[in-house]
């Protein structure tokens, strides 16, 4: 749906990288795998780390790419023979909980080393809730 809309906006080598990303996430996510899936995963993953060299070029990132989900793209293919196809798997839980477990309690802290305030008040929180 956001493809077509950046055509004409950016890049030529930009829209192939974000279409080959796309292209990843959804062989990724297929219900069931087996040798040519997992074969097409890596050779759009290898093309996706070709294409995103424009990032790069552009100056969008010129530092690089140091981003851990993208690093996490090449254990895709060993974690699905490993433990099957993600399906529903969803990375921004890990954020909901980081939220509950950390920013909330360090906004209740008085930030004067606030370690310590933020487990005695993840404990509290976890003794109400059991």
């Amino acid at each position: 749906m956001y493809l077509p809309a950046i055509v004409d906006f950016v890049p030529d080598q930009m829209t192939k990288a974000i279409a080959v990303f796309l292209n990843f996430c959804y062989l990724a996510h297929h219900a069931v795998h087996n040798k040519a899936s997992l074969d097409a995963l890596n050779d759009t993953l290898t093309r996706f780390h070709t294409h995103r060299a424009i990032f790069e070029q552009s100056g969008v990132r010129p530092a690089g790419f140091l981003l851990p989900r993208q690093h996490s793209l090449i254990h895709y293919q060993h974690l699905i023979k490993a433990f099957g196809t993600p399906n529903g798997l969803c990375l921004s839980i890990t954020e909901s909980k980081h939220i509950s477990a950390v920013k909330e309690p360090w906004r209740q802290s008085n930030r004067h080393e606030p370690l310590g305030q933020i487990l005695l008040s993840t404990q509290r929180i976890d003794k109400l809730q059991a």
